[in-house]
């Protein structure tokens, strides 16, 4: 029986590079792409069963690449993960066809541990925890984010927020 095969879609080459190693000490043959058009090269020659996709690939949105993926195998399990974590973009990958969606920074183990959970969990633990005004700023600029490609200006003029503005925002805003 051959090795499962896995494909990485990420921009950022170290993270990529790093995740790429420990998946292959654990069996899979992985494949790597850097973008929405890399990806698409890729799976013309190769039909990988599990996927791990950055949300944010530049200027691209990893939404579309999971789209792609599904498309190509609605079989393939597929984990989303992002630094710059919503529930519009969580509730956007699940409907284009992610099986899981995890916030950075997770590890190789928290990746293997979402492609065994193909099912809800109905003893999810409910947050006790108000939402509070910043939580829904951000969940609605990421959801505007969503709706627009992911396109930083169009976001803005969304928003009615000067560009900069919402730049550092999202710089500053990193998910704990």
């Amino acid at each position: 029986m051959s090795d499962p095969q896995l494909v990485i879609v990420e921009d950022d080459e170290a993270f990529a590079r790093t995740l790429k190693r420990s998946f292959e000490r654990r069996g899979y043959a992985v494949l790597t792409a850097a973008s929405p058009e890399a990806l698409d090269a890729l799976l013309a020659e190769h039909r990988p069963g599990f996927a791990v996709v950055d949300l944010k690939l530049g200027q691209a949105s990893g939404l579309a690449c999971v789209k792609t993926l599904h498309a190509h195998d609605p079989a393939m399990l597929i984990v989303v993960l992002t630094g710059y974590a919503s529930i519009a973009t969580a509730v956007e990958a699940i409907k284009l066809g992610a099986s899981h969606y995890l916030a950075k920074p997770s590890n190789t183990d928290d990746i293997e541990a979402a492609f065994r959970k193909t099912r809800g969990d109905i003893d999810a633990p409910i947050s006790e925890r108000q939402t509070s005004i910043k939580t829904l700023e951000w969940e609605r600029i990421h959801e505007v984010l969503a709706e627009t490609g992911f396109n930083i200006s169009e976001t803005a003029r969304r928003l009615g927020m000067h560009r900069r503005t919402l730049a550092r925002k999202l710089e500053k805003q990193q998910v704990k």
